[in-house]
């Protein structure tokens, strides 16, 4: 059994992480900004990535590290770099102060085109210190990540409920469901493999190609019961006009920024094949329309649509 060392593990893939990572037997010490339930098999740190002590402590002896906690959306995008970079930088200092050595890294498919979005740009200049450390490190860059208690596509199920789905420009996606992509991390950081160290994987649900917008639309539909959605692809300046009245109903909780609209306008965010895990270390096993309907199904009990 190994002791991992997980940061953002009260999160929607954090948590996921920390679930499979105790199913496979390991020890946990998870990061945490605030007091948490007790729970067998897990020792919580309290603390965030600006805490030296805090870090010091999550590393020190673990086998390896998962470095999940970053910052994903936010109104203000000064704050990716705090948040993005120099925590991932506090990261691995207390890795190398502490002597451990394997680092999995949780990145994103937005570090392929730094140049979109503020967001993006700290994910790729993350992945260059992680590339930079001399730590025997694997980075996982995925797709659109859904599931249970995710909060980030629940407006598109919520959309689809009644009968719409607006779309960006034309564009095709890859996504993943949390639960894979937290079997993905966990058998990473578990791996002694030479063939996954000073890699960088983009993992997906196994549909070639990934979906297009308008795929991913009708089977969101379908999954909230709906037999067909109405879904309009919206220019640019729509979507910069929602980002906009979205800032101004929500406040710092407004889920389309201006930031996150630069890379939603990309055409294409689909893993690349050439950068698939390999099949001897982990393999999808949630398929999109199957995870789809769970997850709606999820949010109805929850009563969350």
């Amino acid at each position: 059994m190994s002791l991992l060392a997980i940061t953002g593990a009260t999160g929607f893939v954090g948590s996921a992480v920390l679930n499979e990572a105790l199913a496979q037997g390991h020890g946990v010490r998870a990061l945490a900004r605030r007091d948490q339930s007790q729970r067998d098999g897990v020792e919580w740190v309290r603390g965030d990535l600006g805490d030296t002590a805090a870090l010091t402590a999550l590393v020190a002896g673990a086998d390896a590290v998962i470095h999940v906690a970053g910052l994903t959306n936010t109104p203000d995008p000064a704050a990716f770099e705090t948040a993005n970079v120099t925590g991932t930088a506090n990261v691995i200092a207390a890795m190398k102060g502490a002597g451990a050595g394997r680092l999995v890294f949780v990145s994103s498919l937005s570090a392929r085109m730094p140049g979109l979005s503020a967001y993006g740009a700290s994910k790729a200049k993350a992945e260059g210190l992680v590339e930079a450390s001399g730590l025997d490190w694997t980075t996982v860059r995925p797709p659109a990540v859904y599931g249970p208690r995710d909060i980030d596509m629940l407006d598109l199920f919520r959309s689809a409920k009644w009968g719409v789905v607006p779309l960006p420009p034309g564009g095709a996606t890859s996504i993943i469901h949390a639960d894979d992509l937290a079997g993905l991390l966990v058998g990473l950081a578990g791996s002694n493999a030479a063939p996954t160290k000073k890699k960088i994987y983009e993992p997906d649900d196994g549909r070639e190609g990934g979906w297009s917008h308008k795929e991913l639309a009708q089977a969101i539909g379908r999954a909230v019961g709906k037999r067909s959605v109405f879904a309009p692809h919206l220019p640019r300046a729509v979507l910069d006009a929602a980002a906009s009245a979205d800032r101004l109903l929500r406040g710092d909780k407004a889920k389309l920024t201006a930031d996150r609209v630069g890379y939603m306008t990309h055409p294409n965010w689909v893993s690349r094949f050439d950068r698939k895990p390999p099949p001897g270390i982990w393999q999808p096993r949630i398929s999109g329309e199957e995870g789809l309907k769970a997850t709606a199904e999820w949010y109805a009990r929850e009563g969350w649509l």
